[in-house]
C-alpha cells in the first residue's frame, strides 16, 4: 500500500484508490479475516457514503445487513471507525 495515500489516523485521504485489495490489506492490519458479511458492511457503508448520508451505530442497527451484536464482534475494538476505515470512507463524525 506505498502508493495509498492515507491520514494519520489510517483512513484513504481519496477514495479512488480504494480496491477490494485496497481493503483487505487495512484490514489485515487490523487483524480482521474479511468474510463474506464483512464486506456486506462495507458495502452498505460506502452506498450509504456515496449517498452523503450520516453514518452511526444507531444507523447500521436498522439497516438490516447487520444486528449490532454481530457488528460489533466483525469489527472488534471500535466497529464504526474500523468498518469505515476499511471500506476506504472517511471517519464519520460520530466517531471521536
Amino acid at each position: 500500500m506505498e502508493n495509498i495515500n492515507r491520514n494519520e489516523e489510517g483512513y484513504l485521504t481519496d477514495f479512488s484508490q480504494w480496491t477490494k485489495d485496497v481493503g483487505a490489506e487495512i484490514a489485515k492490519d487490523k487483524e480482521i479475516e474479511m468474510t463474506d458479511q464483512h464486506w456486506k458492511v462495507v458495502d452498505y457503508l460506502q452506498g450509504k457514503h456515496k449517498n452523503e448520508e450520516a453514518l452511526s451505530i444507531r444507523g447500521i442497527k436498522k439497516s438490516g445487513v447487520v444486528n449490532i451484536k454481530e457488528f460489533y464482534s466483525l469489527f472488534p475494538g471500535g466497529p464504526l471507525k474500523i468498518s469505515t476505515m476499511i471500506a476506504g470512507i472517511p471517519k464519520p463524525k460520530s466517531c471521536i
